[in-house]
């Protein structure tokens, strides 16, 4: 009997549709039938963090990666985890596993000896076992505390044989559960933003008072101080503009523009007057507790390019320049 595939099988559409497949299958199992197991799952990933627990996410092969991406949206989304290799596990980086951990296994056969060797270890070390598997009679299933199904009608390759479908399914069963532990937490996207410091996420989470001309850097005249020394102070400390503050306490902003309009009206008869004569006294503001995506927001919407940040009183804490949010993306 020929064996060769179907060229039809082998079209892009087809193996994409069959992965969707398995994803509508493994949602309505979500919403039925595994709802109750998925919700214990969550609730023993959230007493393994309330216990000072971490989660060691395992998996061989395939499913090794897979699990090595969980460990990661573990991580990132308010959870410590941490990939443990099951081959290694048993040459001394079963010590990894610590009183507390919660351990998830992920394995399509339940069958996979690198973990069935650690199973009996893994049950006495750790304070619950996880485990993502196609077939729910699997040695590994029956040994869990939570056994979640990620059977898949057929793999998306020509044999049904390279992991394809099932380790779809796994990675989305996998982010689900993270994401829905966080959403129980309260994660907040401030969290967020400390665990992902670097980048453009972290500057798009970043808060005004990170990024901030502070002290020294903030230019500053008094109401009284004239064109000249005004002009003197925003060449000096080149943000475009100067605060105009009385004890500290914001009364207006010079910009660029309106030196530039003031002496196109006035002529030299501009540099003449005080800062407070030329003063906008209504300048946009924000607090140092905002989103940079929220100051940049505030810039495109004015059509400027610094924000002073005062606080309640309004008293100056810095000033934010479009420069300074560079990377910055809207949310």
């Amino acid at each position: 009997m020929d064996s060769t595939p179907n060229p039809d099988s082998l079209q892009p559409a087809t193996l994409v549709r069959i992965e969707a497949a398995a994803l509508e299958a493994l949602a309505a199992r979500l919403e039925g039938p595994m709802a109750g197991d998925f919700s214990r799952a969550v609730d023993l990933i959230l007493r393994c963090g309330q216990d000072r627990g971490r989660v060691v996410v395992t998996g061989m092969g395939k499913s090794g990666i897979i699990a090595q991406k969980i460990a990661a949206t573990l991580s990132s989304t308010g959870s410590p985890a941490l990939f443990l290799h099951p081959a290694e596990a048993v040459h001394g980086d079963l010590g990894a596993i610590m009183p507390g951990d919660l351990v998830i296994a992920l394995s399509a056969s339940g069958e996979t000896e690198e973990i069935l060797r650690l199973l009996a270890l893994l049950k006495r070390k750790g304070d619950a076992l996880i485990s993502f598997c196609c077939r729910l009679d699997s040695t590994l299933a029956q040994s869990s505390d939570v056994a979640l199904d990620c059977s898949v009608a057929r793999e998306a390759c020509a044999h049904n044989l390279a992991p394809t479908a099932s380790t779809t399914a796994m990675l989305a069963l996998g982010d689900a559960l993270a994401i829905a532990v966080s959403l129980r937490k309260g994660f907040r996207a401030e969290d967020f933003a400390e665990l992902h410091p670097g980048g453009k996420l972290g500057k798009q989470l970043a808060r005004v008072a990170d990024l901030m001309h502070t002290a020294h850097a903030i230019p500053v005249v008094a109401p009284s101080t004239p064109m000249t020394d005004v002009i003197y102070e925003m060449s000096s400390k080149k943000l475009g503009i100067t605060t105009v503050q009385q004890q500290g306490r914001l009364c207006g902003v010079i910009s660029d523009g309106d030196l530039r309009r003031l002496l196109q009206r006035e002529g030299g008869a501009a540099l003449s007057r005080t800062a407070g004569e030329a003063m906008n006294p209504a300048p946009c503001t924000i607090a140092a507790s905002e989103l940079a995506a929220t100051a940049l927001a505030l810039l495109e919407e004015h059509k400027i390019t610094s924000l002073i940040v005062v606080d309640a009183e309004q008293q100056v804490q810095g000033v934010v320049h479009l420069h300074d949010l560079w990377g910055v993306e809207l949310i």
